[in-house]
Parts: structure tokens; C-alpha cells; sequence
């Protein structure tokens, strides 16, 4: 199953997307500048093989939920979330802010 819902954070929308498969749950809250993302997401992959793009995106791990996401510290963050300011161990909510 795939649920997006519509996530306000300090009157800026983002897109949340849960998507349910055998034994996990993705999870991604996407905005017009970047994303954060459940433990699926391979940052060294954006770092590195997809330097070029200088993608914006933070993972937070031992998530379940899009409010799980939101509140939890980030693991690790691309390197074009670093140049913003967003990094590990800042919270999902505050990495969307930041991206705002």
C-alpha cells in the first residue's frame, strides 16, 4: 500500500510518503529542495556516484512512521545538506525547515 499525505511544517507543505512493503515500511517527506528519508536511503550513493547532482536529503534510522521521521535525529546527510546547514543528529523537522 502507498499513503502521501500532506505535511505542514511552519506553513511550508511537504509530501509524505509511506509505503508499505513485505517486512518494512519506506518512508520519505519530500519538499521542493530536498527530502529526508527512513534507513533505506544510501547517502554514500548520493555522495559519491551522484556528486554532481548535489542532492539535498538527510536518513533517520529505527523509524516507523512519517511522525517518527519527522522527530528523529538524523544519522546521516548528504553532503549538499551539510553546505545548509543540516546535520547528523538534527531532527527531521528541523532539516525541513532548514531545506525551506
Amino acid at each position: 500500500m502507498i499513503d502521501v499525505q500532506p505535511i505542514n511544517v511552519e506553513g511550508n507543505l511537504y509530501q509524505g510518503v509511506s509505503v508499505t512493503l513485505p517486512k518494512t515500511t519506506l518512508l520519505v517527506i519530500t519538499g521542493k529542495s530536498g527530502y529526508i528519508m527512513c534507513g533505506a536511503l544510501d547517502v554514500k550513493l548520493l555522495n559519491d556516484k551522484l556528486a554532481d547532482r548535489n542532492v539535498i536529503a538527510g536518513k533517520a534510522v529505527g523509524v516507523r512512521t512519517l511522525d517518527d521521521l519527522l522527530h528523529a535525529p538524523l544519522a546521516e546527510v548528504t553532503i549538499g545538506a551539510e553546505k545548509l546547514g543540516i546535520h547528523v543528529g538534527t531532527t527531521g523537522i528541523e532539516a525541513l525547515k532548514i531545506m525551506a
